[in-house]
């Protein structure tokens, strides 16, 4: 999938791309199909809510699920990162957000390279995320929120939250947040939600202020993301488990377009198990283990 001359104009200027729905219902079928035997799982990768059981984040999908693995390695959403970055890409991360009817807790104000910076060493903001709906998402079931062009102040100060929910974040403080908004455009456009049908898609620069609501209403709200890097910008540090930030750097390779409706083989590692080292870390940068070594 090529990108028009406008559409890296819009990213430019924004700093996310919306395609509604740009998988068809067959295909996001195929994925929801596999998300409840995943969820069900007793596994560290399934984040669940704070004092509940519903799962906030599923990790590493595609070490464990075909539909995923091959969504890993689907052209129509590896290709317009590949594109941007001009530039082979790998999974940095993967995980399956289901932000559940009712249950469904917030995310708070951050930029996902902030965490990446910080916790995994990525040396600079050459990753992106790609969002898949795998529910119709509208006002009313914490859709995603973004603050326009704030990818363009680069890294923001952030603080470690590790208390306001289960999964640790490095939060943006209210203060920037209203300084970042105005600068958006206040009310008449500081704050975006892009909403749409199951299968639409969103590209966005990992240093673009976002967050989301918590989900009050009867309908799930529950999408892919995933963390696509360039591979010259890998991560140097291991200070988190691998099923978190992955340690794999080879290219992505990409499945025919139609991959989500054939069985085209893949590898999933980890079907029968996540192995021990998936929970090893360190937090000695590469370099410096290498040198010990």
């Amino acid at each position: 999938m090529k990108l028009t001359a406008e559409q890296h104009a819009q990213f430019e200027r924004d700093g996310y791309l919306f395609f509604p729905g740009l998988f068809k219902p067959e295909e996001v079928k195929t994925l929801t199909n596999a998300v409840p035997e995943l969820y069900s799982r007793r596994e560290a990768y399934n984040v669940r809510e704070k004092g509940k059981d519903a799962v906030r984040t599923n990790f590493a999908a595609h070490m464990v699920s075909e539909p995923f693995a091959r969504l890993a390695r689907h052209p129509r959403m590896v290709e317009p990162v590949q594109e941007l970055f001009d530039e082979p890409l790998y999974m940095h991360q993967f995980k399956i957000n289901g932000k559940m009817a009712f249950e469904g807790d917030v995310w708070q104000w951050h930029q996902d390279y902030g965490t990446w910076l910080n916790d995994d060493m990525m040396p600079t903001e050459r990753a992106m995320n790609v969002a898949i709906f795998l529910d119709d998402v509208n006002e009313f079931n914490g859709p995603l929120m973004f603050i326009p062009g704030s990818h363009k102040k680069g890294v923001v100060d952030a603080k470690h939250d590790l208390t306001t929910t289960s999964y640790p974040l490095w939060t943006v403080d209210n203060d920037l947040i209203r300084q970042l908004v105005e600068r958006a455009g206040g009310k008449n456009g500081g704050i975006v939600s892009p909403k749409g049908p199951a299968g639409s898609m969103i590209l966005f620069h990992s240093c673009l202020v976002h967050a989301s609501t918590s989900n009050l209403s009867p309908w799930n709200r529950v999408s892919v993301y995933l963390s696509l890097c360039a591979v010259s910008n890998h991560i140097r540090r291991h200070k988190r488990p691998e099923y978190i930030a992955h340690r794999d750097f080879t290219p992505i390779a990409c499945l025919p377009d139609d991959c989500l409706l054939k069985d085209y083989p893949v590898d999933v590692p980890w079907k029968d198990g996540m192995p021990a080292s998936a929970l090893q870390t360190s937090s000695v940068p590469f370099g410096e283990m290498k040198e010990a070594a």
